[in-house]
């Protein structure tokens, strides 16, 4: 049986920006975290690198934010990155405080790691599964948390706002309010009515948009797609950061990461006959920015007519690399690859959106009462591209900045009354999931073949055109069966692979992530 349930926050997502926030603002009232898969789930868990923060001398703020403008090809909004990097290093001390156990040398310092585009050592890590210990120490903490209710396996189908009470909204709408959302409970099939004071978006990226991602299967840009259809504003999703270096096996899906730090470590990418390459695209050759090392794979790959590329770690010492990267280790080694002994084949794939529902300083959407935190955010940190390490740093920065703003409006703020129930009426249950099936796969070949590392006018139009013909099946599939988080999900990779492609389409220079062959230059 359906129900309506009110909360003072309702946070969708579980990764490192909504268990953040959530530990912030419980003090205050009643929270509701709700995550369509297990608790722990997250793109957050699958970070493996670290977390980037100015901690000790030779570094300091203006280095990191020169890096981080640097990385953004210039349009980073300076305001946010000096917001943010000066923020960092409390933020760090905050995790560390609630559990999170950093890697230390022998005298109790941090142990900090280089990665692409650092100009220092800076990048916090434990072991080689940084997000994992994050989301642990978090989850602890939460669970202790009286006023905190995780909600796993409800999946956000939409956000309501004034449109669900008959008022006609559209994205010239000044005052769009978000009331709370429509929650699927996978596990019975009701679709829950959640009312809220404040709701906070922190649904991760998209990756799976893209046929090969490191994301986890959860990433299907929900959040970002919900925002959207509630006429929210959304920018910059032409920059979708290819990782240069995931693991080459065929089958796998999602696709295994090869962390930065391995490169940062002393790691060389190379040919398949063994030579090096970087220091054709770049001077900091294998630890140039991830766009321009992601180019230039994808370029020798072309050029060569070849799958992969290696990354040979074989001349660093062996007990080092296998204590620094246990897991990456013991995965290789799990398909017959001793990291110690042989080269790792590797190839770019879809990793961390660094466009999404745009944020002011303080989290807040352009939908008053919506916040929106993490990945799923734009924030203007990043501009045309993300310095590695710096998206944890992102998260926990504005989880904090939202917390502090929502804790000063939420006693002014008031439930809204006659939101209707969810309405199923003249719905069936779906008798072929292989058109979803099929249809997701198409999608995700489509954004892969002509909306990847390199883009044209003529294969963005191509992509545009197949795209529309998917859309206009899906909605009337949407619209006929009874809704299930698969064909959300699939509802959601549509309207977010249409947005990548339509600020591709309105980008006309090359930029960062965004390179297409029309506009080689940059304008």
């Amino acid at each position: 049986m359906s129900k309506q349930v009110k909360t003072d926050f309702l946070i969708i997502g579980s990764g490192i920006a909504g268990l953040t926030y959530a530990l912030k603002v419980a003090a205050k009232g009643k929270v509701i975290l709700i995550t369509k898969s297990d608790k722990d789930e997250s793109n957050t868990k699958y970070a493996q690198g670290g977390i980037a923060a100015v901690m000790y001398s030779p570094d300091s703020y203006e280095k990191h934010i020169q890096d981080t403008l640097i990385c953004g090809d210039g349009l980073c909004d300076e305001e946010v990155v000096r917001m943010v990097i000066t923020e960092s290093t409390a933020r760090v001390e905050e995790l560390a405080a609630w559990g999170a156990q950093f890697d230390r040398k022998p005298d109790g310092a941090y142990e900090l790691a280089k990665e692409g585009g650092h100009s220092e050592k800076r990048i916090l890590h434990h072991k080689d599964n940084t997000g994992f210990e994050i989301e642990r120490a978090l989850l602890e903490e939460v669970h202790k948390h009286p006023s905190i209710t995780i909600y796993d396996h409800h999946f956000a189908i939409d956000i309501i706002t004034q449109h669900h009470l008959g008022v006609e909204v559209n994205s010239r709408t000044p005052d769009i309010k978000c009331y709370g959302a429509y929650v699927l409970n996978t596990s019975t099939g009701e679709v829950d009515t959640v009312l809220s004071k404040i709701t906070l978006m922190a649904t991760g990226g998209a990756g799976h948009v893209y046929a090969t991602t490191t994301n986890p299967v959860i990433a299907t840009g929900d959040g970002i797609a919900m925002v959207y259809r509630a006429k929210g504003r959304v920018e910059n999703m032409e920059f979708m950061q290819f990782h240069p270096t995931s693991l080459y096996n065929p089958g796998e899906h999602p696709s295994f990461l090869i962390t930065e730090a391995m490169r940062g470590h002393g790691g060389i990418l190379k040919t398949q006959d063994g030579k090096e390459f970087m220091h054709k695209y770049d001077s900091r050759k294998s630890l140039a920015p991830r766009d321009i090392v992601a180019r230039a794979i994808d370029n020798e790959m072309k050029i060569r007519g070849e799958d992969f590329v290696y990354l040979d770690c074989t001349h660093l010492d062996a007990e080092d690399l296998k204590s620094h990267f246990p897991n990456i280790y013991e995965k290789c080694l799990s398909i017959d690859i001793d990291i110690t002994k042989q080269m790792i084949p590797v190839v770019p794939a879809a990793h961390y959106l660094c466009g999404g529902i745009k944020v002011d300083m303080k989290g807040r959407s352009s939908i008053e009462r919506l916040y929106a935190v993490g990945e799923c955010s734009c924030t203007g940190l990043h501009g045309a591209n993300r310095l590695a390490s710096n998206s944890l740093l992102e998260a926990v920065v504005y989880a904090h900045t939202a917390s502090e703003d929502s804790l000063k409006v939420v006693d002014t703020i008031q439930h809204q009354e006659g939101i209707p129930d969810w309405n199923a009426e003249g719905t069936d249950a779906p008798e072929e999931m292989v058109l979803i099936v099929q249809s997701l796969r198409e999608v995700q070949q489509i954004m892969s073949n002509y909306v990847g590392i390199v883009r044209s006018d003529l294969r963005l139009k191509r992509a545009m055109d197949r795209l529309e013909i998917l859309w206009l099946e899906n909605e009337a599939l949407y619209k006929k069966i009874t809704v299930s988080q698969k064909v959300c999900e699939l509802r959601n990779i549509i309207n977010v692979a249409y947005i990548i492609i339509k600020h591709a389409k309105e980008r006309k220079e090359s930029v960062g992530l965004h390179y297409t062959a029309d506009y080689p230059a940059k304008n």
